[in-house]
């Protein structure tokens, strides 16, 4: 598979026909699509970077939790709602956002077209809570969409069910403190799913093929109607991949800022902010057909919008040993960014994406279009498979042997990624062990490749 994509709209090509993705059966086409036939672009793609930015980040707070849930924030609702009218990000350039996730490595991005506090980064005809509204006066997300096709790079759009500012979503005469849940026993909530169903179609409709909808519904997310909103993505664009917070299973499982304890299967479904639900998976090897796809997304420092005053950055290491941690359990990792006021991105982030793009250079075979690996529980080191190949990921490094407990399938030969050398090896029944060089190739992870029979 090529490094990008040549155009947005050949992420469906692919995904279709998957010729070179022999993780993923190919099946014939009918009047559907296939679970394997839409996931497999987003199955091989592994990591994708999310996009949190608004005209909250004027403020250095939290996108739409200010007002919800005020605490100690330091801004009021009347001040966090007055924040677009001088939101005016003149710096911002689509091509260096698609152009850095390019350089991460990241083969998909997610964008929030609308958050909880109900501010639209498109130009939708239904609010003047909207990008088109402020200073800068630009559609944000047709910018956006028209750098990742130009570069070949697979969009999906964050929309929020939860809409703080609308009338029908709760009783907007109050603070959004005390309602922000949503309230659908007034008479207004049917209205309020038909402003959702015109805002969804526009979207989809007037912003080129959608790549995925990440939806995120917050509490009772039955509410909203999800098999409804389900059948019009799949009307409108069959393609496009949903996850699972609106009250339905969809696609994808979403944990959030946390990576589930082993891997993921169908019939537990895990809470999207709750890692103690991950802790009842069975630490087993499932089946491809008991496998339940996930997500993990995370963010860099602590906060998904920028924060001038949040610096706990998690290093490059960390980061790219998370990324490894994911696809171990075959799962895609949605890193996300928080742009600042003016459209940029701090260096802090840049040069962290950097970083996890060169260790991608090198290692990326180990990453890409992989599923999860054979051994799982190893305390210095984690396993990836793609077709007869075994990748062994080493956090600790070796003096001179490293051994690799559990394998079952016959090794026929080992190399490391970093400089393509063969290394020699012995496999009895109980352990693999393999002759390692004195130094680690990579300081945050070294990458041994195993052929198998």
């Amino acid at each position: 598979m090529s490094a990008y994509f040549t155009g947005r709209r050949d992420f469906l090509r692919l995904a279709l026909t998957a010729s070179c993705m022999p993780l993923f059966p190919r099946f014939a086409l009918g009047s559907s699509y296939l679970e394997d036939e839409r996931t497999a672009w987003y199955r091989a793609a592994k990591f994708g970077m999310f996009i949190h930015w608004g005209p909250y980040s004027l403020a250095s707070v939290e996108a739409s939790w200010p007002i919800m849930v005020p605490k100690s924030w330091g801004i009021s609702e009347a001040d966090y709602r007055e924040l677009y009218k001088r939101f005016n990000p003149t710096k911002f350039d689509p091509d260096v956002f698609v152009d850095l996730a390019r350089t991460a490595g990241q083969r998909y991005m997610v964008f929030t077209t609308k958050h909880h506090d109900g501010f639209c980064m498109f130009d939708s005809a239904y609010t003047n809570y909207k990008i088109t509204k402020t200073p800068y006066g630009k559609d944000i997300v047709a910018q956006l969409v028209k750098a990742c096709e130009k570069r070949g790079m697979p969009l999906g759009f964050y929309y929020s069910p939860p809409d703080m500012t609308h009338p029908g979503f709760r009783d907007t005469s109050k603070l959004a403190k005390e309602n922000w849940n949503g309230e659908p026993e007034r008479p207004e909530w049917p209205l309020y799913l038909d402003y959702m169903e015109l805002q969804l179609t526009e979207l989809l409709t007037r912003y080129g093929p959608a790549a995925l909808i990440w939806f995120d519904g917050l509490h009772n997310q039955q509410k909203y109607d999800g098999v409804r909103f389900i059948n019009l993505i799949h009307k409108l664009q069959p393609a496009t991949l949903v996850n699972d917070r609106i009250g339905v299973d969809a696609d994808y499982e979403t944990p959030e800022q946390f990576i589930p304890t082993a891997i993921p299967t169908k019939g537990i479904k895990l809470t999207g902010i709750d890692p103690t639900v991950s802790q009842k998976l069975k630490p087993t090897i499932p089946s491809p057909d008991e496998f339940r796809l996930w997500e993990t997304c995370m963010t860099i420092n602590n906060t998904w919008a920028y924060n001038q005053n949040d610096r706990e950055f998690k290093s490059s290491q960390t980061l790219i040993r998370m990324l490894i941690e994911v696809a171990s359990r075959g799962g895609n990792f949605l890193l996300n960014v928080g742009p600042q006021p003016d459209g940029t991105i701090q260096p802090e982030f840049q040069e962290r994406l950097t970083s996890i793009g060169q260790w991608l250079q090198v290692n990326g075979e180990s990453i890409y279009e992989t599923t999860y690996g054979p051994v799982q529980g190893l305390p210095n080191a984690r396993t990836t498979a793609k077709g007869n190949l075994i990748f062994v990921h080493v956090f600790d490094w070796p003096t001179g042997v490293f051994e690799l407990p559990g394998l079952t399938a016959k090794v026929m030969s080992a190399r490391l990624l970093a400089n393509g050398k063969p290394l020699t090896f012995r496999q009895t029944e109980s352990k693999l062990q393999i002759d390692v060089p004195a130094q680690a190739p990579d300081p945050n992870a070294s990458v041994i490749a195993l052929k198998t029979l």
